[in-house]
């Protein structure tokens, strides 16, 4: 693990899915700042990228670095087209991860994380980070190594409380087999199950030397930091203090509120968290969730914090992998005051409330989501539940209510429940075209509820800005 004798002042969001594209992580951490890039759904976002014919040639070139060469030659004979598949087509599905992947998929996932890390790395010496979720746990050991091969020097995790990702890092870094409990639901005789993963059974030859990066989790309370000080396998390097204005998925809140006709959550003092208490622990943090400005810099450092996460500023910025038009579209509508963002408590199949921005055009509509037919063919959000004595199978409450039903999972789960997945693929110009009645995927936008820095990065009515006109604006 490297120690930093001083560490940047903003670290960018790692927005998912594929917000945070290595071109946007690239120009941030040139800059001298922590650009991320998101590792949520990579191996999905590389195949498709493939599968469009990686016109700029920057996939390919990235693989050309990987050193192990059969490796690259198998998953491109899977999903790389030349010249792009056709418009109607849709894309070719990767397999959906399990207990028992298979071997072609874990390569998959270990050049998928190591190209986006990679390209986000190459030509320059700045500092680059990966963001992933502890709700998906089954590809992350195999994410975890690809992008260490790459030199990856920061992982950044949120969505749960990864007490075991420290120690896994730990273990790669040295080539040892690592495992992972994996969270099961009806599990009521309390059997352990584990996702083990030997890196030298996919590796082998001579091993390159590993640096274990450094590790930040992405937490809402102080309670939280101090489980994850005192309990994780490995050392927590450094907390991400994120409140709940910021984008995607938030924390719960701590209390319901009580109404005549219904219980509603509601956030309150209870969801602040005590920086004094997160401070003490001995550690850096960063605080995040309406910070993108000098004001809001200065407040941080105040509280003695080593600075800020940014995400909104740059998920709408020229280099995110956001489709253009939809980052046109949000930044008008919020310049014309007419842009509604709230938090969705029942979207999420996580269970996790979840930032979404209501559109009313032609882009997408919230209203047409909830008419969409339900398919689930991604599966990243899919909650692993017990079946019977040592056997788990899959099921989320976002895919067809029979079927859901029939694997046990109750009705009442299901209502209102959106695919992330597909919706979030289609926001980075990757959603699928079905075949059918269907139609393609819509997309879906998640952002912060804080935009007050568009007045200072949007000059003259023209509604784009670089990353480098964010970092400009709050370091000013």
């Amino acid at each position: 693990m490297k120690i930093f004798k001083k560490l940047p002042e903003i670290i960018q969001g790692g927005m998912g899915i594929g917000v945070s594209n290595w071109r946007l992580a690239k120009t941030v951490s040139k800059q001298g700042q922590i650009g991320v890039v998101s590792g949520v759904a990579i191996d999905s976002v590389f195949a498709r990228r493939l599968q469009l014919g990686d016109n700029d040639g920057s996939i390919r070139r990235a693989l050309s670095n990987f050193p192990w060469p059969d490796m690259v030659r198998r998953v491109l004979d899977a999903y790389f087209i030349p010249g792009g598949k056709s418009a109607e087509k849709p894309f070719k599905l990767i397999p959906m991860p399990n207990l028992r992947m298979k071997r072609s998929y874990i390569e998959l996932v270990i050049l998928a994380n190591f190209v986006e890390v990679f390209l986000a790395k190459e030509g320059h010496d700045g500092l680059v980070g990966i963001n992933y979720l502890e709700k998906i746990q089954l590809p992350t050991l195999p994410s975890l190594l690809g992008s260490m091969l790459a030199g990856v020097n920061f992982v950044l995790m949120g969505a749960g409380i990864p007490l075991a990702i420290p120690g896994a890092l730990d273990g790669l870094s040295h080539w040892e087999p690592v495992e992972l409990n994996l969270h099961i639901e009806d599990n009521t005789q309390r059997q352990k199950f584990v996702h083990h993963f030997d890196p030298k059974e996919f590796l082998s030859g001579k091993l390159p030397e590993l640096t274990r990066p450094n590790f930040f989790a992405i937490i809402s309370s102080d309670i939280v930091a101090k489980s994850l000080a005192r309990k994780a396998t490995g050392n927590i390097d450094g907390f991400i203090v994120e409140n709940h204005t910021a984008g995607g998925h938030n924390a719960p809140p701590r209390r319901t509120k009580k109404t005549r006709h219904q219980s509603a959550p509601q956030y309150g003092e209870k969801d602040i968290p005590d920086i004094e208490k997160i401070r003490d622990l001995g550690r850096p943090f960063w605080l995040a969730g309406g910070y993108a400005s000098p004001e809001k810099l200065k407040e941080a450092l105040d509280l003695e914090a080593n600075g800020i996460q940014v995400g909104t500023a740059f998920g709408f910025c020229n280099e995110s992998a956001m489709l253009p038009e939809i980052k046109q579209e949000v930044l008008r509508q919020y310049i014309n005051g007419k842009l509604k963002i709230f938090t969705d408590f029942k979207a999420s199949p996580t269970g996790y409330p979840f930032k979404l921005v209501s559109l009313k055009n032609k882009i997408t509509t919230m209203e047409n989501h909830s008419k969409r037919k339900r398919i689930c063919d991604m599966g990243y959000l899919r909650q692993a539940y017990c079946k019977g004595q040592a056997e788990i199978g899959f099921r989320c409450p976002a895919e067809p209510m029979e079927k859901y039903i029939r694997k046990g999972g109750s009705p009442d789960d299901t209502k209102d429940k959106q695919c992330l997945c597909n919706g979030l693929m289609a926001t980075i110009g990757l959603g699928q075209t079905r075949e059918d009645d269907f139609g393609a995927e819509l997309p879906l936008i998640t952002t912060g509820e804080d935009f007050s820095f568009v007045p200072h990065v949007v000059k003259n009515s023209v509604t784009n800005y670089s990353a480098t006109d964010v970092i400009a604006y709050i370091k000013s």
